[in-house]
């Protein structure tokens, strides 16, 4: 391959030093590329429009419109009756849900008492019921410890005990005998 140089002169540095970006010459704007046949029927068209009414060059030609504008006075009645619609749905919305809160207050209140029923029954500690024969029971104890000398003395106590353990029994066994 061949030696070659660069030389980069003072005005260009100076250029890139500013900041000025502009190129030396300006851009050429690309035309769209036509066909022979097209190009005459484009012609025709122009010619066309021109004899058939004469358009300032700037004036495009008016386009009907898309929508026609609502009066006010039926529009504003249809807002109307649209926003009371959506004023008694929101009314009767309201109702529903006081209803549903009176519902919700009643059954939270049923099954509070309900649940506190059965926390009593369930969890009651119940009474403890008398010992049978416990009069018969503290009588020959207190005697045997009166009697410590002679514990013969207590006998009818102790038998009147045995009877009374033996009639319990019996109601709750009635099968011993």
């Amino acid at each position: 391959m061949g030696d070659f140089s660069i030389q980069i002169s003072s005005k260009l540095i100076n250029q890139l030093a500013e900041g000025n970006d502009q190129p030396k010459r300006k851009a050429k704007k690309t035309k769209p590329k036509v066909s022979p046949q097209r190009k005459v029927e484009q012609e025709a068209k122009t010619h066309h429009h021109d004899a058939e009414k004469p358009n300032p060059v700037g004036e495009l030609p008016m386009q009907p419109p898309f929508f026609f504008p609502i009066p006010q006075q039926a529009a504003a009645a249809a807002a109307s009756a649209e926003l009371e619609l959506i004023k008694s749905v929101s009314k009767e919305s309201e109702k529903v849900l006081e209803k549903l809160e009176k519902v919700e207050k009643n059954l939270v209140h049923e099954v509070t008492e309900r649940s506190k029923e059965l926390r009593e029954k369930e969890f009651k500690i119940p009474e403890p019921k008398p010992m049978p024969c416990s009069e018969d029971h503290e009588a020959w104890m207190k005697c045997y410890k009166e009697n410590i000398d002679n514990p013969l003395k207590c006998s009818g106590l102790v038998r009147s005990y045995q009877e009374c353990a033996r009639r319990c029994r019996q109601q709750v066994n009635p099968e011993e005998k």
